[in-house]
């Protein structure tokens, strides 16, 4: 291993994630580079060690018991962008800092990922679980990820139909074959947002949907919207110390949709299922903000986001999760699936 990677034992997860929940790591490795990473996961895969690659935390639960392996956590920077036209490729390495990479597009120019302004996360993270937000998913823009195959053991660049996207998933959720080195995007060289989609986006804009607005402009609406609803990382605030939205938008078919209230807002899919809004079924199955007792509550800001006021345990956040959960299933009959990924947890 190059002598940039750092070693450390026994040190608590629960920092390096976004809710702040979990035990301690047998091992923890620092890659600062890509060289690093492979390394680690190549000497990792050559032992019987459980092994977890970690990036921002932004989108795990790990358990109160901590991981009994190696985590390797990823911390490699650096962007690389490259003319094509009226377009550019913006190659950026799996550990920059998202928000970091839409702010330097935003003020270099560069359209196509101004309304995911705010999320938190590193750039790695994007493809796996397709991140998308107010009209606006990576699976748009990507044009490579550039990944280490544990099978195979060598690194390949992966087209957008290798990753197989589709509503917050990808060939790299669930399965962990694949270790994403960098990310390149092909975005549109222009002053100019993408058409706005999101009818709120819309709305808070003061323009139709599919009016194109300045970049800065969009970012501004966007990180606007995002902190009424808490859903940008403030240290002081609580409301923000959660893994985004807990749950995912459910997906049915329309003959299971028609025996839902009408008022339950639902959009159209490309193959004629129906994506339906999982905060309005938490709200009117009873769960409104700030539901719960302890330090797992829901957010007082938005019913999607579990959060943790302090001190709360993995457990307690899981709790809160499987009450609410439960409780749409009972009276709705439909099912809400987890959007972060649980560590040595099931939901």
């Amino acid at each position: 291993m190059n002598q940039t990677a750092v070693e450390h034992r026994a040190v608590p997860l629960g920092p390096m994630t976004t809710l702040r929940v979990g035990g301690p790591a047998a091992r923890l490795v620092e890659c600062a580079d890509t060289a690093d990473l492979v390394d680690a996961v190549r000497a990792a895969d050559a032992t019987t060690e459980p092994a977890l690659v970690l990036g921002g935390g932004s989108n795990v639960v790990v358990s109160d018991d901590g991981f009994p392996g190696v985590v390797i956590r990823v911390l490699s920077r650096g962007r690389d962008v490259e003319r094509d036209g009226d377009a550019v490729l913006l190659t950026v390495q799996a550990g920059e800092n998202w928000d970091d990479v839409v702010t330097y597009c935003v003020d270099e120019g560069f359209a196509g990922l101004e309304f995911l302004s705010g999320v938190p996360g590193l750039a790695g993270a994007t493809p796996i679980q397709n991140v998308g937000a107010y009209g606006q998913e990576v699976a748009e823009t990507i044009a490579s990820v550039h990944v280490f195959d544990r099978h195979s053991g060598e690194t390949v660049d992966l087209s957008p139909a290798d990753c197989a996207f589709t509503y917050r998933n990808s060939v790299f959720k669930g399965d962990d074959r694949y270790v994403v080195l960098a990310v390149t995007f092909r975005l549109e060289r222009s002053r100019l947002s993408a058409p706005v989609k999101y009818a709120e986006l819309a709305g808070s804009l003061d323009v139709d949907q599919g009016q194109r607005v300045p970049l800065t402009v969009a970012r501004e609406a966007v990180l606007g919207l995002r902190r009424r609803k808490g859903m940008v990382l403030e240290e002081d605030d609580h409301d923000t110390w959660s893994v985004g939205s807990f749950f995912t938008n459910p997906i049915v078919d329309s003959q299971t949709a028609a025996k839902l209230p009408a008022e339950l807002p639902r959009w159209p899919m490309p193959d004629g299922q129906l994506k339906l809004s999982a905060a309005w079924l938490i709200e009117h199955t009873g769960f409104g903000k700030g539901y719960g007792s302890g330090f797992a509550r829901i957010s007082g800001k938005h019913t999607l986001a579990l959060t943790n006021r302090g001190g709360a345990t993995a457990t307690e956040v899981l709790n809160l999760a499987r009450e609410v959960r439960d409780g749409v299933r009972d009276a709705y009959g439909v099912e809400l699936r987890n959007e972060p990924v649980l560590i040595g947890e099931k939901l």
